[in-house]
């Protein structure tokens, strides 16, 4: 593999972390707000993603670093990937309140409790209103106000899907909404 190239992969798994990073804090706020262990448990499985691409990162650099002196790029990886670790490690940590089920402050119930959405986690059903539609043709966000920021599907995560992507059955989709809309949602993906 070319120079380039491995520092490109390097880059691309930077990305990568990041939009999982991201996708982590949202989950494990959300996880806290509603006490939701489901959603607590998928911010422990995004850590261990977050730890493997770490580890991959720290391999690449390595070895370009033993073919070339200048090594600044490197470096500035090396220190971004740390950063989104460390970033990945506090949400899981804010998760973790949830999965020992630490109570909290009244204070911090209370200017939680203060937001007019949700977070919920739903699984597509074979059949389902979801089942074989694009997000555009769900009309997901026009119909009930719910918007979806995440979909796994097995072990592959979409980050702010497109509008394009076909949902199907056995996807796993995190979205978020008026609390009024999850009844709907739940029809829609049974």
């Amino acid at each position: 593999m070319e120079r380039a190239e491995k520092m490109k992969k390097v880059e691309e798994d930077l990305i990568e972390m990041k939009n999982i990073s991201e996708l982590m804090l949202d989950l494990a706020y959300s996880s806290v707000l509603f006490q939701n262990k489901d959603i607590a448990e998928e911010v422990i499985e995004l850590e261990d993603r977050i730890d493997r691409l770490y580890e991959e990162i720290i391999d690449k650099i390595l070895i370009r670093c033993t073919e070339d002196k200048d090594i600044k790029r490197e470096k500035i990886a090396l220190k971004v990937a740390d950063s989104i670790e460390r970033f990945a490690d506090a949400a899981l940590d804010i998760a973790d309140v949830v999965l020992r089920d630490i109570d909290l402050h009244p204070v911090i119930k209370k200017s939680m409790r203060e937001s007019d959405e949700i977070m919920v986690r739903r699984i597509i059903k074979k059949g389902s209103y979801l089942d074989g539609k694009t997000l555009n043709e769900t009309h997901m966000g026009t119909k009930i106000g719910m918007k979806v920021i995440a979909v796994r599907r097995k072990n592959s995560w979409s980050y702010g899907p497109s509008k394009d992507l076909r949902l199907k059955r056995g996807d796993v989709i995190f979205a978020r909404g008026p609390e009024e809309s999850e009844n709907v949602l739940d029809e829609w993906t049974s």
